[in-house]
């Protein structure tokens, strides 16, 4: 289990990291997309530092909560953006951002209930009671 967990992490930050070359290059699929939802090009930017910031959270043991945590409300926002401004299928792509999107946001969720205890204030509670 503890290796499934580790596996996940790892491939939450890798799809992360591997779409920030195109923010941060200002590739025109991502300049179309951030245009298209008002945000470019300082969304894109700051978008793109969030999941930075989010995959190197994720990955270390004792930040994986708040990793996962901040990937949910990142992802999360691009899931809504998909289903109310952008569509799912972008330039093409046969819906692959939108299905990766989703993917990471169940991968995040599974990680942040793995790590639920490691959460400060509230995440004594959860071990406490789950040792009941």
């Amino acid at each position: 289990m503890k290796y499934l967990k580790l596996i996940i992490r790892i491939a939450v930050a890798v799809i992360l990291i591997q779409t920030l070359r195109f923010k941060f290059t200002a590739h025109p699929d991502s300049v179309y997309i951030f245009t298209k939802v008002g945000l470019e090009p300082y969304g894109r930017i700051g978008i793109g530092v969030l999941e930075l910031i989010a995959s190197i959270l994720i990955l270390v043991p004792k930040t994986t909560w708040l990793g996962a945590t901040l990937v949910l409300g990142v992802i999360g926002g691009a899931i809504m953006m998909h289903l109310t401004q952008l569509g799912i299928d972008i330039n093409g792509d046969g819906g692959l951002l939108f299905y990766t999107a989703i993917v990471t946001f169940l991968l995040s969720l599974v990680t942040l209930w793995f790590s639920r205890k490691d959460i400060p204030f509230i995440g004594k509670k959860f071990f406490a009671a789950e040792n009941n």
